[in-house]
């Protein structure tokens, strides 16, 4: 099974260029924890097992749509391949054994300066079972120069403005989406915010009594 991972070897970039921590607090003292993106092995403990077996049972293409499960952090997130997104989330949300009714989020990551996979954006689903208390999380992985989706906004009405922020600021297109415009941003905006090339800048704040804080890119030390 492949690893679509993403910062786990080589180099890494922050955002917007920093490296080492992106700590410039004075304190040094913060370390950033790698995330542990390998395959991880049965049994997960918990609900996990029986999350991921009812799919297994519910969804006969669970072997080719399912890249990775990982199990970090107390959390169960599965590796999905982009063009299955929507009907796997179809059988979370209606399977008797999984019912995960509501996707409380989507957002996006940008994993720029990775050796592994140029896969580098991806979109991060949040997905609650009500019916059963648990939780769980999808993650699709794609290029920047094929940045497409299959949106979910047709099994979960609550995904459309979440689709259309992370196409705003991550430029990830949610395929079959209603109405995807920017939500941030205006309409005839050039770049996507928050994806890690994008060029830092800002104007500078002015406070009464004369004090003022220059823009970012000028006030931390990027390269």
């Amino acid at each position: 099974m492949s690893n679509p991972e993403l910062g786990t070897s080589g180099k890494q970039q922050g955002m917007f260029g920093v490296s080492g921590t992106g700590d410039v607090s004075g304190y040094g003292g913060l370390v950033r924890r790698r995330p542990a993106l390998v395959a991880s092995p049965k049994p997960y403990g918990g609900y996990f097992d029986e999350v991921t077996d009812a799919l297994e049972e519910a969804y006969p293409e669970f072997a080719d749509a399912i890249e990775m499960v990982v199990v970090d952090r107390g959390e169960l997130t599965l590796h999905i391949k982009p063009a299955r997104i929507a009907e796997v989330c179809q059988v979370l949300r209606d399977h008797e054994a999984l019912r995960f009714e509501m996707c409380s989020s989507v957002s996006g990551v940008d994993y720029l300066g990775s050796a592994d996979d140029p896969r580098r954006l991806h979109a991060v689903y949040h997905l609650t079972s009500m019916t059963y208390r648990r939780r769980i999380r999808l993650e699709c992985s794609v290029t920047a120069e094929n940045p497409h989706l299959p949106s979910v906004t047709q099994v979960y009405p609550t995904a459309d403005w979440q689709e259309r922020e992370t196409f705003d600021m991550f430029g990830i297109v949610f395929d079959g989406h209603p109405a995807l415009t920017r939500i941030l941003m205006p309409d005839d905006w050039e770049g996507f915010p928050q994806r890690k090339d994008y060029p830092l800048g800002g104007v500078p704040v002015e406070y009464k009594g004369g004090a003022e804080i220059p823009p970012p890119d000028q006030r931390r030390a990027y390269k």
